[in-house]
């Protein structure tokens, strides 16, 4: 408190707002909220009960904080401030000239609290401001306005008066600002100043009023022109000592209705000066009117002033008698008082007593001495420059020698001419954000198309900076490229543009622009930039307006008046209205720190080049494919956005001066903070290059990479265009670096970049593209991408190379390398492991050195330990120690010995580390650390400096900073995971759970605005995130990492769930969190609390199919848990025992069926669980209800009863009653469990199975379903037909029956019972190693069809599974008697032509037996080309309405069927048999198919047959039945493809997405 006292409100900050709250005694919940919105003392001065209600602050709480304030204010005092000698005689200059001129404005003197204000008891005491004395009473107006003065509650701050002598347009006052108090004489050439507030007297006629002003004004006059001194009278300035609730001095202003009332009142000097009136006509100057201005007035108000110059050559020898004017309210007209002298003594102005008048006239010559003596002693002044070349380096810099590169910068900018547009070239070098244009013709001859010819930009209007529904930050960040490209506003429209923004006056803009103006300038300050991160700079080219005052009073309240705006302006007129204008912001005194004015721009231009960090003239240039090099222009790789592009002459434009010792601290700087563990920069390998430092050791596996890419590079000719070289790495093992040392290396002989993050693929893969053929004339000749890919997904990865591979194929190319090398460099937890999955393009870098690697890295401590401490090298010290686990725990322990555990840095310490060991690739933002510590914002120079003084030694040591690459953010995490990791363990007086919970209950952290959608996706993954190995993740997890570490860390699940339940609040109640508490729970077998938490996630995303999924898979596990088939098959059951069990599973069921609705029409996924869901638990049911005594399986093992009940009518008398509610929906469980199957195997018959399925190495958690599906389809088929199955004895009588009508359905079940009841289960059997056993499973289904399946008419399902089991016999066993011919089946299957059906696997058949067949299609057929053509057709329109949205590498087609050599039944090859030829693991059998290194295997190339076809503008096209139809057929990889039209050969595939061609060559 005592640090309070010595400070004014204005310096306070936070912090001391925070604890002046707390004095007096506020509620915790309004300082925090007030706090949060970083209330400073500034903002407290201006804040009203408005402003307070706007942040729920409750209403007693305001009048208690409201009246604390104005206390505090009134308590403070105001010190006088001096008037200079300088000031005096500048002034005094100025008066001497008749003419007025404009002049710079005085700058307002330091703002100083005012000595405290009577208070005002009741309207009828306050005294009223007439210009009469004591008699006058109160006038309305008055009232009315000292209410509202006192009503506004604000601090007064000093100002000083307009110039003397100078009717300056541009000055302003502004409302409740203090003048100096009145003065008298100081040396006859410095004004005296009297006020008069005119309050009442402007309320009377016009003919009173001008009696009033004149009396005043020819008194004052006439009493200075005695003196000989110069004066200024104020009228519209408070003259009373507190009488009135306003402070003397104080500037209130006057309404002026016609400003010739106050002209012609000065009318009366001839009449009351009846000697010398024309001499005091010279010395009285006509009236000024200076506006007095505040925020939000609703009219216009002024203050009158009057100079009186008392030139010598005009008052010298005189005495000046004046007849005071009254006006005489009884007989109506003016009178004259007599003739009297008067004299200014101190503040007043007073009469002269006859007696003292002859004393007065004989000292005349004195004073006429004393005024020439005062006039010729004002030589002309030397007026002293400001050194402006400083005071911009210092605004720029902070002092330092250059411009910090990573400072963003606002441009607020208006008309700039033509001729100094080259005098702005300094802003070209500048890191320029955005740019708020006030030129509406800046694109056709302004400042923006002079940037356009040298950088890119994106035009914006104000009203675009706006979000979309539900849009994130992140989103609008990137809708508008904002750290892409700068995003250029024009404020006042465009006359180019021939949209509806058109350019308006000013008066037309406040109506209509200035409504989007805050917006903007919100979101950028608040929501896009950090505090502290940016400059606003205001460059004054033309003539000022309102709106760029607007512009800077709404920058100056969103950043807290913080002192990074910087000013420029040539013309000193355009700053002083500029200024004048925005002193309800800002006082001048603050504006002028701020500014540099009258420096000529070419001077600008020139000085603030010299302070940029690289050399202005310097260019980057990319190899050519001729050996020699382009310019790569800075639009063109603006353009590029999505790439960072390595140019041959990379950092060679960074100024590196030796001899300077602020450049030799930051390449030290630079060198350390790699060391302690951040990321290489290019800047890095360039000092290192040059010698400037250390460098950098290349690993063992530098070597590797190098020989992998130029294999490719100078190998044998390959037609693979994209090539990939993966490394995989240990988190902190230097595989980032050595991926960056490739890329540094190779940067001269190929075109290098690294791919920025989170781009959108298709974007990417357009900006590599142009950046292959840059400068390029032939892309055949182009010069390779080598493209870094760093830690992204496996998805995001594929996607890149998928989308290359197409855009590749579709360009005219033979080239004979690799167009593009995708370098993809991961951490991974296995990295030798996945080297042994791909050998030949996969490199391990590990923490486990080589013999050789362990003495360069010996060798190199040894050098850098001479430099610095072990600890600031930390991550380098732990690679030379292979990061041995005791070394880590020393250190850890070592660092944290005497740490303060309950300090707000060990707190930040946890909370970091706990995300950096949990979250891959986390870190949080300098500016929430700031927050959370309480520190103010900082200019961006000194911010990371204030930051690490306030900082503890451990935390300085385990803290490292690092910039986005983007967007150019600061952030900090823990040097390596590693030592958060160790961390964790070693604070363990307190357990993970209570970090999480403490973590969640840091407001500060969530409430905090900038860069929130980047700390809550943190927060999200670390509650919610499950690892799975398909995502490269160590293992497959049920939950996030920290929440099973938690659950086992217990062994209870409470506090976990405690976790959950803080992290779903304090995320506004998110439906994922519940999702994730019902599981939880139901993990746990809490189901009453799972079913609650499982609805509450439904409630608020009712049509989501996961979330759906989830609640169905509550009721499934409670169904197991409480009714195990295992423990009742050795209990009695009975059917009321039974009752819950079917509810909860026809619940069950009933949310899987919402899912699987829902599922269909989301358009951006593929949830399949719902379907799986549904078959698991009515299998689990039928399991069940097999184990009552009625339903008692058969001798041969089926279940004829349980059958009968399903399909029948009939319902035995045991469970007639107990089961009445469920008996419909049970008799139709068999339909929904064989509809789920049946889309099941339609969908594994589309798309290859996860990557891990026949993996045999592998283990999972999770469902069989979700690794291998086919094999999940099989048992469950098997299970489902066990229970619809009945006797020999009893078929044979079901078709004696009348009840005939069921045989079909049995046979169907028998059928599935066998293998043959879905397209998964019967290809399945072609896999079988042993050819006999697949035969007689096969034969046996087929006997199981009617002979003639036409005369029987088979459904649709069993005539496709009769024809499918056909074809997969006569793949293993074609001269089997249970086939029927070829041609039979061909005429069996035009029935799926006729019926036309939407069944995918009706259609597939018919491209595979109507294909062109030498034997038997001899003769040109129309009807055989419209079955073929309309089976492709109708496939391509279920293939795309199967993918939705997806991309088509999301889920790679499945090719079931070869074209073989044979003909009939001998011409279908099915994939299995070649798999067979091609015995090697799963992984290397894929990579085989899918880099055609296959069809280089004769054994599988002999059994198929080469199709004929021709290339028709890259597609291909075979003949069909008739000559003059063409069939489309797909190339699976589009780098096989020939350029130009072609005639081609290949192998041809069948799918149930179309025709792909394999192994595509030209025929020659």
């Amino acid at each position: 408190m005592e640090e309070l006292k010595k400070l004014r409100l204005e310096e306070w900050n936070e912090n001391h707002v925070r604890t002046w709250l707390k004095c007096i005694r506020v509620k915790d919940a309004h300082i925090q909220m007030l706090y949060e919105q970083e209330v400073t003392g500034a903002v407290l001065q201006v804040m009203n009960e408005d402003d307070l209600k706007d942040l729920h602050v409750k209403k007693g709480q305001i009048q208690l904080i409201l009246k604390k304030r104005n206390e505090l204010l009134n308590s403070q005092t105001l010190e006088p401030v001096p008037c200079s000698t300088s000031e005096v005689r500048e002034r005094e200059k100025a008066s001497l000239t008749q003419d007025s001129h404009k002049g710079a404005p005085i700058e307002t003197l330091q703002p100083e609290t005012l000595p405290s204000k009577e208070k005002l008891k009741s309207q009828d005491h306050v005294t009223a401001l007439a210009l009469d004395a004591p008699d006058s009473s109160a006038g309305s107006q008055h009232t009315s306005t000292t209410e509202e003065s006192v009503k506004e509650n604000k601090p007064h701050i000093r100002c000083k008066p307009c110039p003397f002598g100078k009717d300056d347009i541009n000055f302003k006052y502004v409302r409740n600002q203090v003048l100096p108090p009145e003065t008298g004489v100081i040396n006859l050439i410095c004004p005296c100043h009297e006020y008069k507030s005119l309050a009442k007297a402007v309320t009377l006629d016009r003919h009173r009023l001008q009696v009033k002003f004149a009396r005043e004004v020819l008194k004052f006059a006439s009493g200075c022109m005695n003196v000989r001194t110069n004066g200024t009278i104020h009228f519209g300035v408070e003259d009373s000592h507190g009488r009135s609730g306003y402070t003397h001095g104080e500037i209130i202003g006057v309404r002026v209705t016609e400003q010739d009332i106050y002209v012609d009142a000065l009318d009366y000097i001839e009449k009351c000066f009846t000697r010398h009136g024309q001499d005091a006509r010279v010395c009285i100057r006509p009236p000024k009117f200076v506006e007095v201005i505040s925020r939000g007035a609703s009219e216009e108000r002024f203050v009158i002033e009057i100079d009186v110059n008392s030139s010598i050559k005009i008052v010298k020898s005189k005495i000046y008698r004046v007849r005071l004017p009254n006006f005489n309210e009884k007989k109506n007209k003016v009178e004259y008082e007599k003739a009297t002298i008067y004299r200014r003594n101190g503040a007043k102005t007073e009469p002269i007593c006859e007696e003292d008048q002859d004393e007065f006239v004989s000292d005349m010559q004195e004073r006429d001495t004393r005024r020439e003596a005062a006039e010729n002693s004002e030589e002309p002044s030397n007026r002293i420059y400001e050194d402006l070349g400083r005071k911009l380096s210092v605004l720029l810099t902070g002092g330092k020698k250059y411009m910090d590169n990573s400072q963003w910068y606002i441009l607020v900018t208006n008309k700039c001419k033509t001729e100094d547009l080259q005098k702005l070239n300094f802003l070209l070098h500048m890191n320029i954000f955005c740019v708020f244009d006030f030129d509406p013709d800046s694109k056709t001859d302004g400042f923006f198309e002079h940037y356009l010819k040298h950088h890119t930009a994106n035009a914006h209007f104000l009203q675009d900076y706006k979000y979309e529904d539900r849009e994130s930050t992140s989103d609008f960040e990137r809708r508008l490229c904002l750290f892409d490209q700068i995003s250029w506003i024009f404020c006042n429209g465009r006359n180019d543009y021939d949209g509806d923004e058109r350019p308006c006056d000013e008066s037309t803009w406040v109506i209509t622009k200035k409504k989007h103006l805050k917006k903007p300038i919100s979101l950028i300050c608040n929501d896009i930039l950090p505090p502290g991160s940016f400059v606003v700079l205001f460059l004054l080219l033309s003539p000022v307006e309102q709106p760029q005052v607007d512009i800077f009073n709404e920058f100056y309240a969103e950043m807290n008046g913080r002192n990074d705006i910087i000013c420029i302006a040539e013309c000193e007129e355009n700053y002083q209205k500029w200024a004048n204008l925005a002193q309800p912001s800002c006082s001048i005194e603050t504006i002028d720190k701020m500014s540099i004015v009258g420096m000529k721009l070419n001077h600008v231009n020139d000085t603030i080049q010299t302070m940029l960090p690289t050399l202005i003239d310097s260019a980057r240039h990319l190899p050519v494919s001729t050996k020699g090099l382009c310019l790569l222009k800075t639009a063109d790789e603006e353009r590029m956005f999505t790439l960072e592009i390595l140019s041959v002459d990379q950092c060679e434009d960074y100024k590196v001066d030796l001899q300077d010792p602020e450049c030799k601290t930051q390449i030290t700087k630079i060198e350390r903070d790699f060391y302690r563990g951040g990321k290489v920069s290019w800047l890095n390998f360039m000092l290192a290059e040059k010698g400037f430092c250390e460098e950098v050791i290349q690993r063992d596996a530098y070597k590797d990479v190098v020989k992998i890419i130029d294999g490719m590079l100078r190998g044998p000719p390959v037609k693979q265009l994209v090539a990939t070289v993966h490394i995989f790495h240990h988190p902190g093992s230097g595989g980032s670096t050595l991926a960056r040392q490739i890329l540094w290396n190779f940067r001269k002989d190929l075109r290098c970049a690294s791919v920025k993050p989170s781009y959108a693929v298709g974007k990417v893969c357009e900006h590599a593209i142009q950046l292959l053929e840059y400068e390029e004339n032939d892309i055949n000749q182009c010069l390779p991408v080598l493209l870094l890919i760093e830690d992204s997904d496996e998805d995001y990865f594929d996607e890149i190379k998928h989308e290359l591979i197409a855009v590749v194929g579709c360009k005219t190319v033979s080239a004979v390398r690799p167009l593009f090398i995708l370098l993809n460099c991961r951490r991974s937890h296995n990295p030798e492991k996945q080297c042994k999955n791909s050998p030949v393009e996969t490199v391990a870098v590990t923490h486990k050195l080589t013999e050789k690697e362990k003495r360069l890295f010996s060798n190199k401590r040894k050098k850098l330990e001479e430099h610095f401490e072990p600890e600031f090298i930390l991550t380098f010290v732990l690679m030379s120690e292979e990061f041995q686990e005791e070394y880590i725990q020393d250190f850890v322990k070592h660092l944290l010995e005497g740490i303060d555990r309950s300090s707000l840095i060990t707190r930040l310490i946890k909370y970091v580390a706990l995300l950096n060991h949990y979250v891959e690739n986390s870190n949080i933002s300098l500016s929430h650390c700031e927050a959370f510590l309480g520190l103010g914002a900082q200019i961006d120079h000194l911010r990371q400096q204030s930051f690490e003084t306030s900082l503890t030694d451990p935390a300085r040591l385990l803290f490292i900073h690092f910039r986005d690459c983007t967007t150019e953010i600061k952030s900090i995490r823990i040097v390596h995971p590693l030592i958060a990791k160790e961390i964790l363990n070693q604070l363990s007086d307190q357990p993970l759970n209570q970090i999480a919970m403490d973590l969640l209950q840091e407001k500060v952290f969530f409430k905090h605005r900038f860069a929130r959608d980047e700390f809550i996706k943190f927060i999200r993954d670390l509650f919610i995130r499950r690892h799975k190995r398909s995502k490269g993740d160590s293992t497959d997890t049920v939950f996030s990492p920290l929440i099973e570490d938690i659950c086992n860390e217990e062994k209870a699940s409470k506090k976990a769930v405690d976790v959950l339940t803080a992290a779903y609040e304090c995320l506004g109640q998110d439906p994922y969190f519940a999702q994730q508490l019902a599981r939880l729970h139901y993990m746990y077998k809490n189901f009453v609390e799972a079913i609650k938490w499982a609805e509450d996630a439904k409630c608020q995303l009712p049509f989501n199919s996961y979330i759906l999924d989830t609640e169905g898979q509550v009721y499934r596990k409670k169904l197991n848990a409480l009714f195990d088939v295992t423990h009742l098959e050795n209990e009695e059951v009975t059917p009321d025992k039974l009752t819950e069990a079917i509810r909860i599973a026809l619940k069950a069921i009933e949310c899987f069926r919402a899912a699987q609705k829902a599922a269909l029409s989301e358009a951006d996924s593929m949830n399949n669980s719902g379907f799986f869901g549904e078959v698991e638990v009515g299998c689990h049911l039928l399991q069940l209800l097999s184990l009552l005594d009625i339903f008692v399986k058969d001798k041969d093992g089926s279940y004829t009863k349980l059958a009968k009940y399903f399909l029948g009518k009939d319902i035995p008398e045991e469970i007639k009653e107990p089961w009445k509610d469920f008996h419909g929906k049970l008799k139709g469980l068999q339909k929904g469990i064989n509809e789920a199957l049946e889309w099941i195997s339609e969908d594994s018959s589309y798309f290859q199975t996860n990557k891990c399925e026949d993996d045999e190495d592998e283990t999972s958690n999770t469902e069989d379903h979700s690794y291998n599906p086919r094999k999940w389809l099989i048992k469950k088929t098997r299970i489902y037909a066990r229970y619809f199955t009945l006797t020999e004895q009893e078929e044979q009588n079901l078709t004696q029956s009348s009840n005939c009508s069921l045989y079909p359905l049995v046979r169907h079940f028998q059928i599935y019972r066998n293998g043959g009841g879905n397209i998964t289960s019967i290809f399945s059997l072609l896999s079988d190693q042993k050819a006999d056993r697949a035969t007689e499973k096969l034969e046996k289904i087929i006997s199981m069809y009617p002979e003639d399946p036409q005369k029987e008419k088979l459904d649709l399902v069993d005539l496709i599974n009769f024809t499918l089991s056909h074809i997969a016999l006569a793949c293993v066993a074609p001269r089997s008697s249970k086939l029927v011919t070829y041609q039979r089946l061909r005429e069996l299957c035009q029935l799926f032509w006729k019926k036309k059906h939407n069944n995918s696997s009706a259609w597939f058949l018919l491209t595979l037996l109507y294909w062109p067949d030498e034997a038997y299609d001899k003769e040109p057929n129309e009807v055989k080309d419209r079955i073929l053509n309309t089976a492709l057709e109708t496939m391509k329109r279920l293939y795309d309405i199967k993918m939705k949205n997806l991309p088509s590498r999301k889920k790679q087609i499945y090719t079931h069927f070869f074209l073989g050599n044979g003909h009939g039944f001998d011409k279908i090859v099915h994939k299995s048999l070649l798999e067979k030829l091609t015995a090697k693991p799963l992984n290397e059998r894929r990579l085989k198919w899918l880099t055609g290194d296959v069809w280089k295997n004769t054994n599988v190339t002999q059994k198929l047959k080469r199709v004929k076809g021709w290339t028709e503008e890259g597609t291909i096209f075979v003949r069909g039945h008739c000559r003059q139809n063409k069939i489309r057929i797909l190339p699976l990889h589009f780098p096989s493809m020939p350029h130009g039209n072609e005639n081609v050969t290949f192998y041809l595939g069948f799918t149930y997405g179309g025709l792909f061609a394999y192994g595509i060559q030209v025929e020659h």
